[in-house]
């Protein structure tokens, strides 16, 4: 059984696609020969698209492309050039650094929820995920189905046909209360003067979108575009083949097949018994063995807490664990090193003699006038970190997780610590036909967990919270605080960012760090992406310079 759906293409496509992607009908395939530019945009709208990236590059980008010159291009047979190019420097010097100076833009599509976060484990990778902000899920694939990962080794058990009715009646609901929340939302939040029916209608629609993704499964399925060098997705496949999720393995062996069309030499050694598959086995073994060490030592700790309760126990929660007391002294050091002549140690012991005005000054100065977030100070803003327990929904999870500058670990995905029900849903008298999916979900879950321990997770809502840590320097701690805490931002995470910014300077009492974090917005709209559809409206309104792309390739 074959879990992924292969889409239909005329004569006529079929010949402009071979030229520009490495297959015709994989989930997994890369993009060759386009302009950087057009396979940047070309992922950034694919990210709030529905479609394939094939159909939205047949029907939104082919017409601005001059490929006249691209006839007698066949992507779907390789590049066997690129075999021959790096094949000496590579394997017969075995310079690793060559691996990072070829690049290759991968789409990965139908990867469950599950999967996409180990696709976005590295931090040397660029990634553009199919967003539930812009995107419903009441739609079907084109093979009938409703868009969840459907296991083989589950379907062909007994346990195959209450997989496949009860996600059916999750996404059944998804869709009917849809209809209802935009409905609702739209008579909440009538249209202002000067808003346009495109801009009210975008924003009541993100809206039901948020606050009904928690009711969609972890096995919902997404489309995800990377970008990376060949080292990067070298150590990428590695892991992949050694995950316990079978979805993963089976997605390592697509990519790779993919990948080797472009950058062949790059990634030799991941099968090699001796090379690849001794690190694979040996990320396997440790996984395991810590595993039953930890079983063996703490066994309680394994059980399931009594119930969610407030505060770190269970209930959604953010629990600043570590921190140094120094470390504002610390950064302002860093600030002063590089432009004295003495060791840090020094200069460290001087700053310590410094009064609070004085520090202020010292770090304003280094801070400057930010005019925006993307103003961020330098470096010396690393010398610092915070350690988070942080207990939110799945959903939230998943936007905090692809913050690439921070080490974040999670812990498995189960119902235990119940789920969290958005305040709109409960205005419009849906909770109870809410809770009645949830708990289809929990169930199902039940179901499957003694046979399928690592599928069981696929049937977990969005809405049940899960439990992670997250550990960042200062610099990285101002990015993501004053990123998720904007008023655009979705609810169950804009809460986190603001607990963030709060403990860093009362519990920390990183007071001046907080201060200079200036872009932390601690309010909380009723209707998150108002704001930005209006702007995104006057900028569609005002005229474009230079905005072309009919003349992209050279």
């Amino acid at each position: 059984m074959i879990p992924y759906v292969s889409e239909s293409f005329t004569a006529d496509e079929e010949d402009i696609l071979r030229r520009y992607v490495t297959n015709l009908d994989q989930p997994v395939f890369a993009l060759v020969n386009l302009p950087e530019v057009v396979k940047g945009a070309l992922f950034a709208r694919y990210s709030r698209s529905s479609k394939s990236l094939r159909r939205l590059f047949l029907d939104e980008f082919v017409s601005e492309l001059d490929i006249s010159g691209d006839a007698s291009v066949d992507a779907t047979v390789g590049l066997a050039r690129a075999e021959q190019l790096y094949e000496k420097v590579f394997l017969e010097y075995g310079d690793d650094s060559v691996a990072q100076l070829g690049g290759v833009h991968l789409a990965c599509e139908q990867a469950s929820n599950l999967v996409t976060k180990v696709l976005e484990w590295g931090r040397l990778m660029a990634y553009l995920e199919q967003s539930t902000r812009y995107i419903a899920y009441d739609n079907r694939l084109v093979s009938g189905h409703y868009r969840y990962y459907r296991d083989p080794a589950l379907l062909e058990s007994p346990l195959g046909a209450r997989y496949v009715g009860d996600m059916d009646r999750m996404f059944d609901a998804y869709g009917e209360l849809l209809v209802e929340l935009q409905a609702w939302l739209a008579r909440r939040h009538p249209r202002q003067p000067g808003d346009s029916d495109f801009v009210h209608r975008q924003a009541v629609r993100a809206k039901a979108l948020d606050s009904l993704r928690g009711l969609l499964p972890a096995g919902s399925l997404s489309n995800v575009g990377i970008y990376g060098t060949g080292q990067s997705y070298e150590l990428l496949l590695l892991r992949m083949r050694s995950h316990p999720l079978p979805e993963a393995r089976r997605y390592a062996a697509m990519m790779l097949e993919e990948l080797r069309k472009v950058i062949p030499s790059f990634l030799q050694r991941i099968d090699r018994p001796e090379r690849g598959g001794a690190w694979s086995a040996y990320l396997e073994h440790t996984r395991t063995e810590t595993g039953r060490m930890v079983e063996a030592l703490f066994p309680e700790l394994l059980e399931p807490e009594a119930g969610p309760v407030d505060g770190p126990g269970g209930a959604r929660s953010v629990t600043l664990v570590d921190f140094d007391p120094d470390g504002e002294e610390k950064i302002i050091a860093a600030v002063c090193g590089p432009l004295t002549t003495r060791s840090e140690e020094e200069v460290l012991a001087r700053v310590r003699l410094l009064g609070t005005d004085q520090r202020r000054a010292l770090l304003a100065a280094y801070v400057g006038d930010r005019t925006n977030r993307r103003h961020r100070p330098g470096r010396a803003f690393e010398r610092t970190a915070y350690r988070f327990d942080v207990v939110t929904d799945y959903g939230a999870f998943r936007d905090l997780q692809r913050h690439r500058m921070l080490t974040i670990d999670w812990q498995a995905l189960g119902p235990d610590l119940g789920y969290d029900i958005p305040d709109a849903v409960e205005e419009a008298g849906l909770a109870d036909r809410y809770r009645g999916s949830i708990e289809r979900s929990r169930e199902l879950h039940l179901a499957l967990a003694p046979r399928f321990p690592q599928q069981a997770a696929y049937a977990v809502a969005l809405a049940f919270r899960i439990r992670y840590s997250m550990q960042m320097n200062a610099r990285e701690a101002m990015h993501l605080i004053e990123l998720r805490s904007g008023p655009q931002g979705h609810a169950s995470y804009r809460w986190v960012a603001q607990e963030m910014h709060r403990l860093i300077g009362e519990q920390a009492g990183h007071r001046l760090v907080a201060e200079a974090m200036s872009f932390v917005d601690h309010g909380a709209p009723d209707l998150e992406r108002l704001e930005s559809e209006r702007r995104a409206e006057l900028r569609r309104q005002a005229p474009s310079v230079g905005t072309g792309t009919g003349s992209a390739r050279p």
